[in-house]
């Protein structure tokens, strides 16, 4: 009997390994997914942004296929938030950025010093590919750093926070080293307000010019001292003060708000991003109607919108598919102020949103290996 129950005993065990065997065939021959080691890997390198920060941890992440990239808000005002850029938002992004260095004396194969890495992912490395400029970053967060990278880096452009670049060289001159400093610069002001000091110390600093650059992670550059760098950007008025202006990008507006008047730096400007506002409105865009095929689409792609850009949009209960898109941004939630806004070019960037929705949609999850049911 002992002999028997110990032969059936291998029968199983052979069994069990053959069924084993042929699983780890089936998996070999029919796998869908990648695993971990064939996963494609987006470094912090590959999207040069390869730079130190005062306040970051680096950690790797999963991010989702459909997404051309991840950042994060800068958090000057409240925790930063992460921010999903879909691919069909990037040619809108890489336009604002090619006129921001039309707008610079730039040669190809210029360097830009970023003293705040992240801000590299509001060009998109794209667009610096395309014009042939290159970031160097600096080798830690701080004004010593910065000092040395002026004085030995061949580099043409600054980018940074006024604050931090004014006080840079501040110390330079009190150091005795501003001779040391290049003859020439192009300090890009970005990442908070101009610091107005700033503009003070380079009217001695011959060779060195100063714009304002406006912008943010969600929606790319949007203003060179004041001038407006995309077609689908309008200022809305705040509904009780006619001088306060909040920028509309493409129908989602951002949440800085701006006095209206023209900018420190150029007469033309039309946002004065150097002089903020307390505007305290909040703005949602309602969906009036948009090119998709029925209210289900639009409403996905409201919250898509609200999940990557931190922006609400809702669906009108009187929502029309297939029409040309027209929005109602309302302040506050008081339908009654609503604002009008109408396709195409006042709506492009809500447009592109749009449209990566339906795009997603087209290539729904059939592997196996996500059905949750």
């Amino acid at each position: 009997m002992g002999d028997e129950n110990h032969r059936r005993a291998l029968e199983e065990e052979t069994s069990y390994k053959a069924s084993l065997k042929e699983l780890e065939r089936m998996e070999q021959l029919c796998r869908t997914a990648p695993s971990f080691p064939e996963m494609e890997q987006r470094s912090l390198a590959q999207k040069w942004m390869d730079g130190p920060t005062a306040a970051h941890v680096r950690e790797e992440v999963h991010v989702p296929k459909n997404y051309a990239y991840m950042a994060f808000t800068t958090g000057t005002s409240a925790f930063q938030t992460p921010v999903g850029v879909v691919y069909e938002e990037l040619e809108g992004r890489r336009q604002a950025a090619a006129e921001v260095f039309r707008r610079l004396p730039l040669s190809k194969g210029d360097k830009i010093l970023v003293t705040y890495a992240p801000l590299v992912s509001v060009f998109s490395r794209g667009a610096l590919e395309e014009a042939k400029l290159r970031p160097v970053f600096l080798e830690r967060s701080s004004r010593e750093a910065l000092l040395l990278a002026w004085c030995r880096e061949d580099v043409t452009v600054t980018v940074g926070e006024s604050s931090f670049l004014r006080a840079a060289l501040e110390d330079a001159f009190r150091l005795g080293i501003g001779g040391l400093l290049p003859k020439r610069m192009i300090l890009l002001a970005a990442g908070t307000p101009l610091d107005s000091r700033l503009s003070e110390i380079l009217e001695g600093q011959k060779g060195w010019e100063l714009h304002d650059l406006y912008g943010c992670q969600e929606f790319g550059w949007l203003a060179f001292d004041g001038i407006l760098l995309r077609p689908d950007i309008r200022l809305i008025e705040h509904p009780k003060e006619p001088d306060v202006v909040y920028p509309a990008v493409g129908a989602l507006v951002v949440g800085d708000s701006f006095r209206k008047g023209s900018h420190c730096l150029n007469s033309e400007g039309r946002l004065v991003t150097h002089a903020p506002a307390e505007g305290g409105v909040s703005w949602e865009t309602q969906i009036l109607s948009c090119r998709v095929e029925n209210v289900l689409t639009a409403r996905r792609a409201a919250k898509s919108i609200l999940r990557i850009k931190s922006r609400i949009v809702r669906v009108s209960e009187n929502f029309v598919p297939g029409g040309k898109t027209r929005v109602k941004l309302i302040p506050d939630a008081r339908q009654e102020q609503g604002i009008i806004l109408e396709g195409p070019e006042a709506t492009m960037l809500l447009d592109s949103l749009v449209e990566a929705q339906k795009n997603y949609q087209k290539n729904p999850k059939r592997d196996g290996t996500w059905v949750k049911r």
